[in-house]
């Protein structure tokens, strides 16, 4: 019996593996996106109605923070559409919002709930430095890199039920499962770490999507080079997700001939 009921886990797993078009390989995707776009909404609404927000009518830095994710979501909404890969982008409601936070940190949920946190914003210094940041965020929602995340710790934690019943079951553990998933929430404790594969993926869409945008992407290895420097002994939080070290800029350097064409055209 046993031995049946891991190879059904096992079937269960491979035929919950899709292809992504971003990136063009195979991913655990075993919640419909759909699903956790509808999950996003409300769990974005609670977390600007339980935190301290900046008025971009009235703050400098929200300002900044809306007029670049606009110029982002713009570029990639253009791209994706020239490519003929609107459903990419399919159900994307873009909003764009500051916290007033210590915390060097910045997430987007599924759909483009996106959150930069203001003590992040010394760091990235400039317009160019936060597309960098904001760029890596976005790219690991467009890759689908959190539902990844989120559906292998159902299978770990909750046996691989649909979200619906997990909700249903174990709400309460759900909801962690999926603020962990997307980096929100340190008040946890603990947040699901990127895969190596997904750091890598995120800093290579998010150079092309900084650089589509207009943003000079080269300001990605100084803003790497400052973040893992803020740290210290204790690295900020945005690192305890996002790794950052020698590997990290080896490799920027060498996405960075493909970004700077796309950062040419714009």
């Amino acid at each position: 019996m046993k031995k049946i009921l891991v190879l059904l886990l096992i079937t269960g797993l491979m035929a919950g593996c899709a292809l992504n078009l971003v990136t063009g390989r195979k991913q655990l995707s075993l919640v419909p996106e759909a699903e956790l776009q509808l999950m996003a909404r409300d769990q974005y609404s609670t977390f600007l109605t339980e935190n301290k927000m900046l008025n971009p009518a009235t703050n400098a830095d929200a300002a900044m923070v809306a007029r670049v994710g606009s110029k982002i979501s713009a570029a990639i909404k253009k791209y994706y559409d020239g490519k003929g890969q609107t459903s990419i982008l399919e159900g994307y409601n873009w909003e764009f919002n500051t916290a007033d936070s210590k915390e060097a940190n910045a997430w987007c949920m599924p759909g483009g709930k996106v959150v930069v946190y203001s003590g992040i914003l010394p760091i990235t210094q400039n317009e160019a430095g936060l597309a960098i940041v904001m760029g890596h965020e976005i790219a690991h929602s467009i890759a689908k890199h959190g539902n990844e995340r989120m559906s292998q710790a159902m299978v770990q934690q909750l046996g691989g039920v649909a979200l619906q019943v997990a909700l249903a079951q174990k709400p309460q553990q759900t909801q962690e499962l999926f603020l962990m998933s997307y980096g929100i929430g340190s008040q946890l404790g603990a947040m699901l770490p990127w895969s190596r594969q997904q750091e890598t993926e995120a800093d290579k869409y998010g150079l092309i999507f900084a650089a589509m945008a207009g943003y000079n992407p080269q300001e990605a290895i100084p803003f790497w080079q400052r973040m893992s420097a803020a740290g210290g002994e204790k690295p900020p939080e945005f690192l305890s997700t996002h790794p950052s070290d020698q590997t990290r800029i080896k490799k920027l350097n060498q996405f960075m001939p493909e970004a700077m064409k796309y950062y040419a055209k714009s």
